[in-house]
């Protein structure tokens, strides 16, 4: 992850997002993301932990976020 914003953010269609409004909300989520993982990193390789282990810990759960897109299983 970089800790800068990405100057495009690629749509679903494969064309930037261009709207103000969601270019502003996104770089904010980037932003905030990049301070949470940041104080979790420092926290967890202060307190001992092997940063390298944490790196992929952080990773893994990024991998493992659910897709909004998905829908959920029907209920029964």
């Amino acid at each position: 992850m970089s800790l800068v914003p990405p100057a495009v953010w690629p749509g679903g269609d494969g064309q930037p997002v261009s709207c103000r409004e969601k270019l502003k909300v996104l770089a904010e989520n980037h932003a905030e993301a990049a301070q949470v993982l940041r104080d979790a990193f420092e926290d967890a390789v202060l307190m001992g932990v092997d940063e390298g282990a944490m790196r992929r810990i952080l990773s893994e759960m990024v991998e493992a976020l659910p897709s909004p897109k998905r829908r959920p299983p029907a209920a029964r």
